[in-house]
């Protein structure tokens, strides 16, 4: 057994038996500095408490999101060198570019998709993105990712796993796809009515 599929056993029968409290550590790690993502225990809670479902997806929505905050204020107060030890240069640069490119809309696609949320968030505090976008793009993102996932669940059970391990990354892409469009299309807009208020 290697050490991911070690770490991935550790995770769930560490987690698992402390049930939502597990699943909020579990989220809240994940966003700052822990490797394994929270849907993992997520599936399992919703297929063993189906009618718990949206319940798990808010808790771990909450943790999720707090954690990002934390992540926000490690990037925020620590200095680039330092946080180079953790993340390498080339990914620093990468985000710090799609932060300059689309503003909060980065957050809200790494919360959504398998892209390292946790890299998003230091990177959140380090380039000073607004706190308050961070927290929102935070809550949209990460919402949309466990709600979905939990809803699936709650309706098709253990059937629907397996379809999202298939075909996950090919929806992700579709939907980041979507995104783009609308932040094209929302950037036009704003453009040509600069007096119309702009939160994002």
């Amino acid at each position: 057994m290697n050490i991911v599929s070690s770490l991935i056993e550790w995770t769930k029968t560490t987690f698992e038996p402390l049930g939502a409290t597990g699943l909020f550590i579990l989220a809240f790690m994940e966003s700052s500095f822990f490797p394994i993502p929270p849907d993992l225990l997520l599936i399992v809670l919703c297929l063993a408490q189906p009618e718990n479902a949206l319940f798990f997806a808010l808790i771990c929505t909450i943790g999720s999101v707090t954690g990002g905050m934390l992540g926000y204020m490690i990037g925020y107060v620590g200095e680039k060198t330092v946080l180079e030890r953790f993340i390498s240069h080339r990914k620093i640069a990468k985000v710090h570019r799609l932060f300059e490119k689309y503003e909060s809309w980065a957050i809200v696609i790494a919360g959504f998709t398998p892209i390292p949320y946790k890299v998003f968030t230091i990177g959140a505090g380090l380039f000073y993105l607004n706190f308050k976008k961070f927290v929102i793009a935070s809550i949209i993102g990460r919402g949309m990712r466990f709600f979905i996932l939990a809803t699936m669940i709650m309706l098709y059970g253990e059937s629907v796993v397996a379809l999202i391990e298939e075909h996950f990354n090919i929806a992700t892409i579709v939907i980041v796809m979507a995104a783009f469009m609308l932040f094209v299309i929302y950037r036009k807009y704003i453009q040509k009515k600069s007096k119309v208020f702009v939160f994002f």
